[in-house]
């Protein structure tokens, strides 16, 4: 023992506990500030790309009819239904999202090629996915009947979102578009998009041979993969089994850039949809911040594809025309809204 201590050197100290918990819990407390820290960054960093990116987004101004439109049924889930719109504008210039250079409607001077309604639920788990024929003969308010892809020529994003609201009886909460131009420049933008061919095919009008097998489609070859509907013995309802598949798969390969530990990739891929694609005015940086926010984690696995539900085709007007079975259609659909499909 030492002459100034009554504790043999051999002894625990009785203080020596306490200041290892000490220790412990300061060490506890530097690792949640830095998991905290990085969270924060995270987080911040999300807030401060989607206000970024989302001051770019190109605004439709006045996109939504002003007449009555379909309530949300009282049982409605919560959720959100886009609807999305590829259009066939002949222009050679841009007319879709921050590279735009001419506008984007004019009065007979494109269609819609493509329309698709979407439902993200509320809880951002799953997302269905509506196609509606180009060809579908339907009612176009002021307009008599045609075919649906008409509504845009006449009368741009207000009569296409009134005709689809009419004929689904569903409400639409925000309307995207994108135009030739853009598809292939986001296509490009993703380093291309893997497409499997089930079958060896040749579209007669477009003069594009397609090869059975795994294919990355780049920008001009993709548009004309979703075009296709000629030399392939579904027709319409191919060319709509085409664009479905692009999509799931052009969403995969967009996730995988998409994370908060990719911010390059991130950047890369918000950079190519602003650039490309144009939304309602109505969607604020803080709907698109919960969007993306929202899908983060959800798979493809997570959509699920249908198509209008179709009686017959025939010939109108010397007009080829599908026919919708329109009562099966908004029961379909009041049953997505309603979380009951």
């Amino acid at each position: 023992m030492s002459a100034h201590s009554p504790w043999p050197q051999w002894a625990p100290r009785p203080r020596a506990p306490k200041r290892r918990h000490r220790l412990l819990r300061t060490l506890l407390l530097l690792g949640l500030t830095a998991v905290l820290a990085l969270v924060g960054v995270g987080a911040g960093a999300v807030w401060w790309g989607t206000n970024h990116y989302g001051d770019q987004v190109t605004r439709i101004p006045d996109a939504f009819p002003t007449g009555p439109r379909p309530p949300k049924p009282a049982t409605h889930d919560g959720g959100t239904t886009f609807l999305l719109a590829g259009v066939d504008s002949r222009s050679k210039r841009p007319t879709t999202g921050s590279d735009a250079t001419t506008r984007l409607w004019k009065y007979g001077a494109q269609r819609s090629d493509t329309m698709m309604l979407v439902h993200f639920s509320a809880d951002r788990h799953t997302v269905h996915v509506m196609s509606i024929p180009r060809d579908s003969w339907v009612p176009i308010p002021g307009h008599g009947s045609a075919k649906v892809n008409a509504a845009f020529s006449w009368g741009g994003p207000p009569l296409m979102i009134q005709t689809v609201e009419r004929l689904t009886g569903t409400r639409v909460d925000h309307f995207g578009v994108i135009d030739w131009h853009g598809f292939k420049a986001l296509t490009d933008a993703v380093g291309g998009v893997p497409i499997t061919v089930p079958v060896d095919s040749y579209d007669p009008v477009l003069q594009v041979h397609f090869t059975a097998g795994t294919h990355i489609m780049h920008g001009e070859e993709a548009l004309d993969y979703v075009r296709q509907r000629h030399g392939v013995p579904g027709g319409e309802l191919d060319r709509i089994k085409h664009q479905q598949q692009f999509l799931r798969s052009l969403a995969g390969q967009m996730r995988g850039e998409v994370s908060l530990t990719n911010p390059l990739g991130t950047a890369r891929m918000l950079d190519a949809i602003t650039r490309t694609v144009s939304v309602d005015d109505l969607m604020s940086n803080g709907d698109l911040r919960d969007l993306v926010v929202g899908l983060r984690h959800l798979n493809a696995s997570d959509a699920r594809f249908t198509t209008a539900p179709i009686v017959r085709s025939e010939m109108i007007r010397g007009k080829y025309a599908l026919i919708l079975d329109r009562t099966k259609l908004r029961a379909q659909w009041h049953a997505v809204e309603t979380g009951s499909s």
